[in-house]
């Protein structure tokens, strides 16, 4: 793709260019409903930072050259509708910018075994919603060095994988941190920290290729938790 400079906070807008170019049928049940696992809902698709040499300037980001957005899915509605919406239309509205798409590529599933290192495309996200003392409440995000980042990715992960494939599973997935950053984001007007760089995913091959698909962690529709597997 190439286009013009954008907030340095862009995730809505990828987000919202992403159901404008599914059909509305497809993205009202996305955005008001999604595949239920008891009260939670999972919308089962993520997507990739802008990637590309940038600078910034000005409070904004300004991309030089072309640019790569990675979208992801286990639903094949979803993936043919972006598909077949990007090559009608041959642009992508970012914002006020129209950002000329200038190829589509289906990358080939990459070898997946029980233990593999990772390179996060967006920020992985973990949290829980706690209470204060005064009764108020606080969204607190975990490190990947602490054991509820574990539990939470591991817990996440399992139901992704009963929503799209049915089935249930015992065995756990395991994540080490190898080099990795905090990032700190804004998604509209909530503050959202995340962790970009390396780690070791371990677990079931079956749960590996979902989050593979669907993105790690939480808040993956906004653009968080979508991952490359490294060759060994």
């Amino acid at each position: 793709m190439r286009g013009g400079g954008l907030s340095l906070n862009y995730n809505h807008l990828v987000q919202a260019a992403i159901y404008r170019n599914i059909s509305p049928e497809l993205a009202r049940f996305l955005h008001d409903r999604g595949f239920l696992y008891g009260k939670r809902a999972f919308k089962l698709f993520t997507f990739s930072r802008l990637l590309g040499p940038y600078r910034v300037k000005g409070g904004r980001i300004f991309f030089d050259g072309e640019v790569s957005l990675y979208v992801s899915s286990c639903v094949e509605r979803f993936i043919k509708e972006i598909a077949n919406s990007m090559v009608k239309r041959g642009g992508l509205f970012l914002g006020d910018s129209e950002w000329e798409v200038i190829g589509l590529e289906f990358p080939r599933r990459p070898e997946i075994s029980n233990e593999v290192k990772i390179r996060m495309l967006s920020p992985m996200t973990v949290y829980s919603t706690l209470s204060t003392p005064d009764l108020k409440k606080k969204t607190y995000y975990y490190s990947p060095y602490e054991k509820e980042f574990r539990k939470l990715i591991d817990s996440n992960a399992k139901k992704k994988h009963l929503i799209s494939h049915n089935k249930d599973i015992k065995s756990s997935l395991t994540i080490r941190p190898l080099k990795v950053r905090e990032v700190v984001l804004m998604y509209k007007d909530t503050v959202v920290k995340g962790w970009l760089g390396f780690f070791t995913l371990k677990g079931p091959k079956t749960l590996i290729e979902t989050v593979y698909d669907v993105g790690l962690g939480s808040k993956n529709p906004q653009g968080f938790g979508m991952f490359e597997v490294l060759k060994k």
